[in-house]
């Protein structure tokens, strides 16, 4: 079996990436460059530009002097015992595979075949094998052998299993780890099987403990163990006499009834069975094209890394960034109009709209390294976002934004995919809660259509700020339910903004206003969007607006500059054990901040530079406040006059002078404590008969 260490998985990981890339590559490489076989097959890939390359396998010897290898040749020897076949792998590799071609059975007397193994270590020896491109070499690959041969059982198999008596009552034997009738197990050194010459191959290798045969002597606490010359000074006072057949060792390896050995598990790989589309799609199903292959955008992977690959599951959106290092331009995109089964036994294609890009701040970072040479590259796309139409199990439609933009290199590329499912008006999102809110479930919002009479999902959202920290390039998040948050980004404002100060304002509240775009919000979690019932207004606060129109001196008064969103809900109860919250009411107000340009002190005039510039912050907030619900029913009269008897507000509470008889005592069951109650009236009434006071009562009753 070949052998690999941690770094060949990792190159053959980049080399399957590679492929699915179908990049090219200038120069050819194995990889692994450096093998060390155990076994009879092995297999390496050569990457590259494999056009035109032969292959020459040879045996090689080290020197004794320098203990290095002859340099690689071109020239073919066949005089190996290994068979050289190899097979292109898509457009750029080769899978090169070796095979012995000799026996790895040891000689021994009744040893018919004539290249049998005279030795346990049956082969040792370097391979190099060359690739070559018109006699010129271009990689090599270097094999270091070292293969045992192969032990195979004197007569033929039989179907017998070795039948095992319960453990639970019996030790297991003198050799617990012969489990294999008849035929010598690995690492069983003390299996009587096992030949002296298959022994050395696992000599060193045995299995410790009691289940390889190495049971531990006779505890020092059994009487029988001491003897009468280095006796304790509590012995043979404290120790044990206990016959041998209680071992502690009983059960410790199966517990239960007569077993049978399985078939040992294979390290081979399973074979991979090819996707069956299925007939309807369901929640979670991957989607095809019409050539039974995956639908595929590109996705982040759990390692963060980037699959280009990765299929697109039904009723499952998504938004990932995928960050590249351009140093040249990059190839033209494939044709995105493809087929795909839309899950109803038809298919539909996928409609292209191509924008360009007119804020590149989302998708470009600058290079810190020098540039020599710039190079432009037009129309490279920076963005794609997919739109899924769905009815019932299957699509309807599939359109997708092609965003391109012209860029110079070299530069740090941020690509972005999304892929959204949309329902008729609504777009597929998870319900936040069923029927209450659930915490970290997003606020439900909406907008009512006055023609169709429909509530159209809408977004409350808080800033999530990018790199520069800029509102233009920050991104939105919504709100999420029970989670106090607050978020903020700047606005870039110059001295003649500040100057026309109603216009600063306008646009400050027109950029917060962006923020929650819905006018409605819904009370639970699973709304409905064509009643009103299930919907609450969002109230705003009123603002002061007898504010100076133009400011003065590099100054604007009253400029919103934080957005507060209220959220007021009640719990309504609990389902299985999960507290259900309802929206009551949404307020939104805004507060307000005077805006100063800084201006150079030490000038005369100092703002007087109509484009002087500076960054002011602006913020949103959301805040959650539950309102308790007064399920307690009303207090009476009684409770409300006679406050000495009520138990919250006293320290004797003479309502509960028999309180474990009531039905408030839960500290054990009802019946319980009936019964002990009732047994202590019992006892009471008992004393009282045979008591002082009834024996003076039954004396004069004598006495009369």
């Amino acid at each position: 079996m070949t052998q690999f260490s941690g770094s060949h998985v990792f190159h053959f990981m980049c080399i399957i990436i590679m492929l699915l890339n179908d990049g090219t590559l200038c120069n050819v490489v194995f990889q692994p460059a450096f093998i060390l076989a155990s076994g009879p097959r092995i297999s390496s890939f050569l990457v590259g530009n494999v056009s035109g390359i032969s292959f020459s396998l040879s045996a090689v010897s080290s020197s004794n002097a320098t203990g290095s290898i002859p340099s690689s040749s071109c020239m073919p020897v066949y005089q190996t015992q290994w068979n050289l076949s190899y097979e292109l792998i898509g457009k750029n590799a080769f899978l090169v595979r070796l095979s012995l071609n000799r026996s790895l059975q040891l000689c021994g007397n009744e040893t018919s075949v004539l290249d049998c193994c005279l030795d346990p270590l049956c082969l040792q020896e370097t391979l190099l094998v060359s690739a070559c491109a018109d006699d010129t070499l271009k990689a090599s690959l270097i094999i270091q052998t070292h293969i045992y041969a192969q032990i195979f059982p004197d007569k033929p198999p039989s179907e017998n299993k070795t039948a095992i008596p319960n453990q639970v009552f019996q030790p297991l034997g003198s050799c617990p780890c012969d489990v294999s009738f008849g035929e010598c197990d690995i690492r069983c050194c003390c299996d009587q099987d096992c030949s002296q010459e298959v022994q050395q191959l696992f000599a060193t290798q045995c299995i410790p403990g009691p289940f390889g045969g190495s049971f531990i002597p006779v505890s020092d606490y059994q009487c029988s163990a001491q003897s009468s010359e280095n006796d304790p000074d509590w012995f043979p006072f404290l120790c044990v006499t206990s016959p041998m057949d209680n071992s502690p060792f009983l059960g410790l390896f199966y517990d239960g009834q007569t077993v049978f050995p399985k078939p040992s598990p294979s390290f081979q790989a399973p074979p991979m069975t090819a996707a069956v589309p299925p007939i309807n799609y369901r929640q979670g199903d991957p989607i095809f094209t019409k050539d039974d292959q995956y639908f595929t955008i590109p996705q982040n992977s759990g390692l963060g890394q980037c699959a280009d690959n990765a299929p697109v599951a039904f009723l499952e959106n998504f938004e990932s960034q995928c960050v590249i290092r351009l140093q040249s331009c990059p190839p033209p995109s494939d044709d995105l109009r493809v087929d795909v089964k839309d899950g109803r036994g038809d298919a539909v294609t996928v409609s292209v709209v191509d924008e360009v890009a007119d804020d590149l701040r989302l998708f470009l970072s600058n290079s810190l390294e020098p540039i020599s040479e710039p190079q432009q590259c037009d129309n490279v796309v920076v963005a794609l976002r997919y739109t899924l139409y769905w009815k019932e199990n299957g699509l309807s439609a599939i359109t997708v934004k092609r965003i391109t933009a012209n860029i110079t290199l070299p530069v740090s590329l941020t690509r972005r995919y999304s892929a959204v499912f949309v329902n008729g008006n609504e777009t597929s999102q998870p319900n936040s809660g069923n029927t209450g809110y659930l915490v970290k479930r997003p606020v439900i919002g909406g907008i009512l259509d006055s023609t169709t009479e429909i509530i159209q999902r809408a977004q409350i959202n808080l800033w999530q700020p990018g790199g520069d920290g800029l509102c233009s390039s920050a991104e939105l998040r919504p709100a999420l339910f029970g989670i106090n948050s607050t978020s903020g980004c700047m606005i870039p404002v110059s001295l003649l903004n500040v100057t026309q100060c109603s216009q600063l304002r306008e646009t400050v509240r027109a950029v917060l206003a962006e923020l929650v775009t819905a006018t409605l919000v819904s009370t639970t979690g699973k709304p409905n969007f064509s009643n009103l019932v299930d919907w609450v207004n969002i109230t705003t606060s009123p603002q002061n607006s007898s504010q100076p129109a133009e400011g003065s001196s590099g100054e604007c008064s009253a400029v919103p500059t934080h957005l507060h969103i209220h959220v007021r809900s009640v719990l309504m109860g609990r389902v299985q054990g999960v507290p259900q919250a309802v929206i009551t009411a949404v307020e939104i107000s805004f507060i307000e901040k005077t805006w100063r340009i800084e201006c150079d002190m030490g000038r005369e005039n100092p703002c007087v530079n109509p484009e002087l510039m500076q960054n002011f912050p602006v913020t949103s907030s959301v805040t959650f406040t539950d309102n308790p619900l007064n399920t307690q029913p009303p207090r009476s009269r009684f409770s409300i006059n006679f406050t000495e008897f009520d138990c919250d507000r006293n320290d004797v509470c003479w309502p509960e002078l028999a309180f474990p008889l009531t039905r408030y005592y839960t500290g054990e069951p009802y019946s319980q404590a009936l019964a002990k109650g009732l047994i202590l009236v019992f006892f009471f009434i008992a004393a009282s008969v045979l008591g002082t006071p009834w024996r003076q009562i039954r004396q004069a009753w004598n006495g009369a």
